[in-house]
């Protein structure tokens, strides 16, 4: 039986759901983060204001939210040609994938979270990657996951589970989830306080929270919530 998780925890919507269901379901949690030299690097000070606002208003999994981990990957970003580790227009590329994917950003994320895990004695990586609204990522896949499972239990000599809560649900189906977790008090934390505009704008506020309102992430989000806030809508119109 699985009592601990290491969650992937970047301060976004996605990675803030996760969280939640993670600590929903295991006895002791933590959390990881990377610097990779992202454009959007707001993110990195978003997920302290989540953290704090999580213990703050939900008390029962404050109890089980432990040590929380930042690790220097800036080499990812030197190494990476793409919009979110250079300032650069949002277009899709000739092999047909956006310029947002970054080439072995989840592979290099699972395993140092794996080696974090193995140190820390951490049994499940919890990570926020969707096939829905994957963009085209291929790190993003069921297939990918299932083989950095192998790899990683096989490479630590230790079995490792990877749980992907979002993999087969779209935005609109996020928030769903994160109100049937938190109600509507994890919402509005996620509306206020998560980022995941790739441009960093923490100045324009719209109904679905902080960004640009015109990256890909913005637009996702966007989307997701109008579908979302239809459903309530719906849910909540008289029968007849």
């Amino acid at each position: 039986m699985h009592t601990t998780a290491l969650v992937l925890f970047s301060g976004g919507q996605d990675s803030t759901t996760c969280l939640a269901y993670a600590l929903s379901r295991y006895e002791r949690v933590e959390t990881i983060a990377f610097d990779y030299g992202q454009r959007h690097s707001v993110e990195l000070d978003a997920r302290l204001n989540v953290l704090r606002e999580i213990k703050s208003a939900f008390p029962q999994w404050a109890a089980r939210l432990g040590e929380d981990h930042l690790l220097d990957l800036s080499v990812l970003g030197k190494v990476s040609e793409t919009s979110l580790t250079r300032d650069t227009e949002f277009k899709m590329e000739a092999n047909g994938l956006p310029n947002t994917f970054v080439p072995g950003r989840n592979l290099l994320f699972l395993t140092l979270a794996a080696a974090v895990a193995y140190r820390r004695g951490l049994q499940v990586l919890v990570t926020g990657v969707c096939e829905t609204d994957f963009s085209g990522y291929p790190d993003c896949r069921d297939d990918t996951m299932k083989a950095m499972q192998l790899a990683l239990s096989l490479g630590m000599d230790q079995r490792f589970l990877i749980e992907t809560p979002l993999m087969w649900i779209d935005k609109a189906a996020t928030w769903e989830l994160a109100r049937d977790l938190g109600g509507t008090a994890l919402v509005d934390l996620i509306v206020e306080h998560t980022h995941t505009c790739y441009l960093g704008d923490r100045t324009h506020r719209h109904a679905w929270g902080y960004g640009c309102g015109e990256c890909p992430a913005c637009a996702l989000r966007s989307k997701g919530y109008a579908g979302f806030s239809a459903s309530l809508n719906k849910a909540s119109l008289p029968a007849g």
